[in-house]
């Protein structure tokens, strides 16, 4: 729908943008019963919320005229949750106001506290900032909000999240008890539902959420990993998307801290934000992404929010979201105003089942899928490549004569090929993944891997084996590669291997000499088995392990920051030093491992 009659200076604010239709949460907002009521608002992130309570305030700053008088107390006040948030508000009610003379002071935290004084005291009609700056102004008698008509909490639940309850109190408190109450926010948990209780009267509900699903506009993809290789996963990811501006959250700044210093050596322009970055720190990160100079931002949740990147496509949940709300805040950062968006979530085996309930409460379908591996990669850098290659283009009178030149020195095959080099040396390598990246109890066949033979490891957890260390002493031992080994079980005592049965002669004749020739034959034999990993299963059951070990059979891994994804340690050698073989000290005639307690047979 077009917008309902405004006043002049906001129509011709709308029109100079390019506002042709309100979308539906401006639309609802001026609705005529909407008019001088509060406003209980649940509206996606990205939706034009901005715009919707700036003119949904207009009545109570124009007051029927054109400009607003300087001068005198705020008569509007908006809350939000970041500095980044409440930057990016006071610039959009700048541009809708500039018309009618309004002065807007922004006070944040991280800026010049004297200088947003000095602003206060020249009678700003609209103040902008977060829960805690503006209370230390309250407190501190710069802000005066005695003439307040509205008062606006944007994203109020992630500002409940992020623990700013007293601070919002004591604000509202302060405000006259006339003035209007517009309550914004993507998810209304129960202590937003008290929040409006106490702040509000007779509030108007407005919901512009599809019920079907969080957000229309956001493929969702989940995608399940052994621990060991969620930075794996990430490169892969990022590789397969190609996504012109990507997100990646962690829960701790330690772990933003490492995945950046990961994807940095790996050759991604990636960017940092967390709670140890300044605020000059932060905003050079933004400005980074919004030039094109940076791709990819690995952030906290907090640092995230009231992000607004027009580029954003895609979104990675490295590491698993506390709730159905944070996914949703989280994924928000894209599909906005429209644009399509990808939000992948990445789940070690052992949590799918908390992630498939915490999208079933956000009413979510995800697709889940397998990590996309180097084929898949490369052939979408082929697609890519192609389209980009044919794609019309505008070449002058010196591109032509280079073109010519190149052609006269070199046949035009020989050029193509060397265009697609030069394209493909810039992007980073594609990880290879292990084996054992599909979740246990879901078999996949890969070509050649239709008929198998399983082949017994005698180690395993309790020798703190590791698929990491296995693979490379696999094509060591049995003079393969690592695309000629399938499956790996690790138990509690044992690994079973799988390898084609079309090379299992091969490989079991040189993992017996290779082993008799390094003296590995009495520590660690490789050998046929008739039954398979179901022993595996059977010795997890008998030793019941923890959760923590639960993913059938993989070692569980630090999380990312802590050392996920960097080699384990291996198991020690019989002189104790690591990256040998894996110590097995028997006692004399006992024939067993020592400190292994007997297995039931």
């Amino acid at each position: 729908m077009t917008f309902p009659a405004l006043p002049a200076p906001l129509e011709a604010a709308l029109a100079e943008r390019g506002y042709a239709a309100a979308t539906p949460v401006q639309a609802e907002v001026l609705r005529p019963e909407a008019a001088g009521r509060d406003l209980l608002v649940s509206a996606q992130t990205g939706s034009g919320k901005t715009v919707a309570f700036g003119l949904a305030m207009a009545a109570e700053l124009l007051e029927g005229g054109e400009r607003i008088a300087p001068g005198g107390s705020p008569r509007a006040l908006v809350i939000a949750p970041t500095r980044e948030l409440a930057l990016q508000v006071s610039r959009e009610l700048d541009w809708l106001y500039g018309r009618t003379g309004a002065r807007i002071a922004t006070c944040v935290g991280g800026m010049n506290p004297s200088a947003e004084r000095r602003a206060l005291q020249q009678g700003p009609a609209i103040v902008v900032g977060t829960p805690g700056r503006l209370r230390d102004h309250l407190e501190r008698g710069a802000l005066d909000l005695s003439q307040l008509a509205v008062a606006v909490l944007d994203e109020a639940d992630e500002m409940l999240d992020m623990g700013f309850r007293e601070e919002l109190e004591a604000i509202l408190d302060a405000t006259p008890p006339g003035r209007r109450t517009l309550l914004f926010s993507a998810t209304m948990p129960r202590p937003i539902e008290a929040l409006a209780r106490r702040y509000q009267d007779d509030a108007l509900r407005i919901a512009t959420i599809a019920e079907g699903r969080g957000h229309g506009d956001i493929a969702y993809q989940a995608v399940t990993v052994p621990p060991t290789e969620i930075e794996h996963a990430v490169v892969n990811l990022l590789r397969f998307h190609e996504a012109e501006t990507a997100i990646l959250f962690c829960a701790t700044r330690d772990n933003v801290r490492h995945l950046h210093a990961i994807l940095q050596e790996r050759g991604f322009a990636v960017v940092a934000l967390s709670g140890e970055h300044s605020q000059g720190e932060r905003n050079q990160a933004l400005q980074a992404l919004r030039d094109r100079r940076a791709r990819v931002c690995v952030a906290t949740d907090v640092a995230a929010r009231g992000i607004d990147l027009p580029s954003l496509s895609l979104v990675i949940h490295v590491e698993i979201p506390r709730d159905a709300e944070t996914l949703q805040h989280r994924s928000g950062r894209t599909g906005r105003a429209g644009r399509k968006g990808v939000a992948v979530l990445i789940v070690p085996f052992a949590r799918r089942r908390r992630v498939e309930s915490m999208l079933r409460h956000a009413r979510i379908e995800a697709e889940w899928q397998e990590v996309p591996d180097r084929d898949a990669i490369l052939e979408r850098d082929r697609e890519r490549l192609l389209s980009r290659l044919l794609a019309p283009v505008e070449a002058d009178e010196a591109d032509r004569e280079l073109a010519a030149r190149l052609l006269a020195e070199r046949p035009a095959e020989e050029i193509a090929a060397m265009l697609v080099r030069t394209h493909r040396a810039r992007l980073p390598e594609p990880e290879e993944l292990t084996a054992v990246t599909r979740e246990p109890g879901k078999e996949h066949h890969r070509p050649g891997f239709d008929d198998t033979v399983w082949f017994r490891l005698d180690v395993g957890r309790a020798d703190n084996a590791d698929p990491r260390w296995i693979l490379p002493l696999l094509c060591r031992r049995g003079h393969v590669t690592r695309g000629e080994i399938g499956a790996i079980r690790i138990g509690q005592h044992e690994t079973f291997v799988q390898i084609p049965r079309a090379i299992a002669d091969r490989f079991a004749a040189a993992a017996a000499r290779t082993g008799e020739a390094e003296g590995e034959e009495a520590a660690l034999a490789i050998a046929r088995s008739d039954t398979g990993p179901r022993e595996v299963a059977r010795s997890n059951r008998q030793r019941r392990p923890s959760r923590s070990n639960a993913d059938a059979g993989f070692v569980k891994a630090k999380p990312v920051g802590q050392g996920a994804g960097r080699k384990p340690p291996r198991p020690a050698s019989s002189s104790g030093a690591p990256g040998g073989k894996p110590h097995r000290s028997r006692k004399p005639g006992s024939g067993r491992p020592q400190g292994h307690r007997h297995r039931p047979s």
